[in-house]
């Protein structure tokens, strides 16, 4: 386990038992998305739930990447334009991808096979590329990696 969490600014959630860290720039949709990913899950039955938004406390143990809440904002979410809601949530979960924002056109626009990124000192994960206006995330998210819920 690394000695002491790293704070990052993103939101992580479970689905089914994979856990999702959406990382990215401030105004990005980080919350949303994820929120969207929720709503979206549990009306196809599964599970899902939040970790932490805004703040993630990201450590590694055995070599698993695991996201933790700080206490004084568990269970919240704000969504953006609307305010801060209470969900269902949990204390810490593994995290399996980090979810970037993608990119609409250009050079970059299909990201790198086999890509990672460095989430904090010796930890990284898989990344998801993801448009921030994509209507089903959770549904595009399962395509890159069926995996997703189970």
């Amino acid at each position: 386990m690394t000695d002491t969490p790293s704070n990052i600014h993103a939101t992580a959630i479970v689905v089914g038992s994979t856990g999702l860290l959406f990382m990215g720039p401030s105004g990005w949709g980080k919350s949303m998305l994820a929120f969207a990913c929720i709503n979206e899950a549990q009306r196809m039955g599964m599970s899902a739930i939040l970790v932490a938004d805004d703040q993630v406390l990201i450590s590694k143990q055995d070599g698993t990447v695991i996201a933790t809440c700080p206490a004084t904002i568990a269970g919240l979410i704000e969504l953006r334009g609307t305010g801060i809601v209470r969900l269902p949530h949990t204390e810490s979960a593994v995290m399996h991808y980090a979810v970037l924002p993608g990119s609409v056109s250009g050079e970059r626009r299909l990201p790198p096979v086999g890509e990672r990124t460095t989430i904090a000192d010796g930890i990284d994960l898989p990344v998801i590329r993801l448009l921030a206006n994509t209507p089903l995330p959770l549904a595009v998210l399962m395509a890159k990696a069926p995996d997703i819920g189970e």
